[in-house]
This record gives C-alpha cells, structure tokens and sequence, in this order.
C-alpha cells in the first residue's frame, strides 16, 4: 500500500470484534457496532509548532489502539476499509498481554 498521512493524522485497520458474547451469546452481524480498537498502519510526520519544530507522533506503524466510535474518515485504499483520524482522536494505545491475547 502507498498511502502515506499528512501531519498528525493516522491511518488505522479496525479489528474484529468478538462472534460471541463471554456468556456464550452469538452476535448476528446486524447488531454488531462497529470495532474501536485498531491497528496502525501507518503515521503523518507530525505536527509543527509555531516556531517551526517538527513533534513527532506517540504512535507508530504496528500499534493496537483504541479510538472514538465516530472517529475519523472511513476510507476504501487498495479494496480494504480503513480509518484515518488524527492523533487526538486516539483514545490509547493498548499494551501488554491483552493486546497479545487477542492476537494469538
């Protein structure tokens, strides 16, 4: 992908929420909201300040967040649905073995 986000912005692959509830439940997919944890897939330069200094992002490329459920433009790139928001729309980022749980 050749997507490349401008300043603070972030382009973010939501994650699939779970099938079923912990008490056993199965969610059809019409009742399903939409996921609010991502991964990132890729990050802006930055932001400038007024006297011109580049501030990096607190984000990068691999990061699992979480984000605001209206946050960001959805937008189709090489036939996948991704988010880009900017930075201040990121709620988290999310760390240790609960983002490793729902990996495996």
């Amino acid at each position: 992908m050749k997507f490349k986000p401008l300043q603070d912005r972030v382009l973010i692959r939501r994650l699939e929420s779970e099938e079923k509830t912990a008490g056993g439940i199965i969610i059809p997919d019409t009742a399903k909201e939409k996921p609010m944890e991502g991964e990132v897939v890729a990050v802006g330069p930055g932001t400038r300040s007024e006297d011109g200094k580049l501030h990096a992002l607190d984000v990068k490329p691999g990061d699992r967040v979480l984000f605001g459920k209206w946050s960001g433009t959805e937008v189709k790139i090489d036939g996948e649905e991704l988010v880009i928001a900017k930075e201040s729309d990121i709620l988290g980022i999310i760390e240790g073995s609960a983002a490793k749980r729902k990996a495996a």
